[in-house]
């Protein structure tokens, strides 16, 4: 069975973009159907299923699953489900976003030693954890850690992970040793016994790595980068970079110690030997993707808007090849069908997706383009992603008063959902400045001959000022509007029966 993009796995994840692929299969971004969320998927080749090995290969896998599972700790992924289809199998985690540590890495040379503590006090929370189980990782590497926007880590991949009981050992002594040759400890490089100070190895290395910008053997072959791991010492990572504490040298060198026995004894242990190294609490830089701010900020909500300036959303959904040119008409007839069986997050994303292509072929302001926008302002809406939504239903309605004038009834209607998501993303003062600015044109009868979007607006106004703590103006707008409602609908409207409940209430408490 073919692995393609559009492949729906259990009649319930449809995969979207081959994001990682290994020796044991690949992982792909895919939907979940049923619950219309984004998640990871883990498959097995089919090629590495067939033969002799299948056997094992299969157990390997299904183990994978179920030792995934049992970790419950924020810096793992969780696993959603789990089973076969066919000749292969799949695992279903959750969708990390965020940059794994090496391209962190790549785009943060050279590294801060600050960052290189937090991680790796990061990591040791994750590692005690799996250890307690017990579980070693045995495939530790920055590929396989992913730094979250709000700077807090999450180990992927405990694939290679197996728990030490009997029939591991054995299952794992048939085949080659597991991991990656740069990252491998001595003992485990040599086919010998495992256990969480081969974890603690593969830490040292990439600790060095974060410092150093390379790990501390390299090779022209993996038998090479494993002769140098049993035999050579590594460089002390103070030459390189002499602003590193010599605490934090030591270490290092410590973790890459040849013995296990001369390690530190677990993952708690090195946790403590980095925390007075830290960063004490403070204000953080702002920048997502800082691995100090759990420290800094302790259990802060991110984005962090009392301290640092909300990111920009990036668009989730990755843009094509550029030889590769989406679509557009089939791109519009699969948002629709989307939308149609209620999965407004994929529609999202490939509303997101081919916007730029579109208005490459058809003009920035196109027809086509406007129409899109639209349908994506709306879907971004009706998902209740606020933030994502308010930038577009901004920009849509400055354009259509440029061109229709202020009083245009579209343009009215994308600033009233503007203010909507201004509301709804708990900001009052702005919403409220954004009602008041609407209401003379939704009171004016030449344009708008219905005044319920008018009284709609006037109630919103009431609620936002006891938001902001002024209830009488409060009171005074709400009473007014009463009036209005009971005059034109009766005492029974449900609105007027709303208002009035408000200001039993406000009259209780005033």
């Amino acid at each position: 069975m073919s692995v393609t993009q559009g492949r729906v796995v259990a009649e319930r994840y449809e995969l979207s973009t081959l994001i990682g692929q290994g020796g044991m299969g690949q992982v792909w971004t895919a939907y979940d159907r049923r619950l219309d969320r984004r998640v990871a998927v883990k498959l097995l080749r089919p090629d590495k299923v067939a033969g002799l090995e299948a056997d094992e290969l299969r157990r390997r896998f299904l183990r994978e699953c179920r030792v995934t599972a049992q970790v419950d700790h924020p810096g793992l992924v969780t696993v959603h489900d789990a089973g076969s289809e066919g000749e292969e199998l799949f695992l279903v985690m959750q969708y990390v976003d965020g940059a794994d540590l090496s391209d962190h890495l790549a785009e943060h040379e050279p590294y801060p030693w600050q960052w290189t503590v937090a991680v790796a006090a990061q990591l040791c929370a994750v590692l005690s954890a799996v250890h307690a189980v017990p579980i070693v990782h045995r495939d530790l590497k920055p590929r396989n850690v992913m730094v979250k926007q709000d700077g807090t880590v999450t180990v992927l991949d405990l694939g290679v992970a197996s728990v030490m009981d009997t029939d591991t050992t054995r299952l794992t002594h048939t085949g080659s040793p597991i991991g990656s040759p740069a990252y491998m400890a001595p003992e485990q490089a040599m086919g010998g016994a495992v256990g969480p100070y081969t974890d603690l190895y593969a830490l040292g290395v990439l600790m060095h790595e974060l410092l150093s910008g390379d790990v501390p053997f390299t090779g022209s072959t993996a038998l090479g980068v494993l002769h140098r791991h049993l035999y050579e010492p590594p460089l002390p990572v103070g030459r390189l970079r002499p602003e590193v504490p010599p605490a934090l040298e030591a270490l290092v060198l410590r973790l890459l110690a040849k013995d296990p026995q001369a390690r530190p004894a677990s993952a708690q242990e090195v946790y403590e030997q980095l925390a007075p190294l830290l960063p004490a609490r403070g204000t953080p830089t702002g920048a997502p993707l800082d691995p100090t701010r759990p420290f800094l900020r302790p259990h802060a909500p991110w984005p962090d808007r009392a301290r640092t300036p909300a990111p920009q959303p990036a668009p989730l959904a990755p843009a094509p090849p550029v030889d590769e040119k989406p679509d557009v008409a089939a791109a519009v007839d699969e948002v629709k069908r989307l939308l149609g069986e209620g999965r407004i997050t994929q529609a999202v994303d490939i509303l997101g997706a081919i916007l730029p292509t579109a208005a490459e072929q058809h003009g920035e302001r196109s027809p086509v383009v406007r129409t899109l926008r639209k349908q994506y302002a709306a879907t971004l809406l009706d998902d209740g992603q606020y933030r994502r939504a308010l930038p577009e239903l901004r920009r849509l309605a400055d354009e259509r008063a440029a061109e229709a004038g202020q009083a245009d009834q579209q343009s009215l209607r994308f600033r009233y959902e503007a203010a909507q998501c201004l509301e709804q993303l708990g900001e009052p003062a702005a919403a409220l400045a954004e009602y008041r600015a609407l209401l003379p044109y939704y009171e004016n009868r030449y344009a708008f001959d219905d005044p319920a979007l008018a009284h709609d607006v006037r109630r919103r106004v009431g609620h936002l000022l006891l938001a902001l703590g002024d209830r009488p103006a409060a009171h005074d707008t709400l009473a007014r509007l009463l009036m209005d409602v009971e005059r034109l609908h009766g005492p029974g409207h449900p609105m007027a029966m709303e208002i009035r409940r408000t200001l039993q209430w406000l009259g209780q408490v005033r």
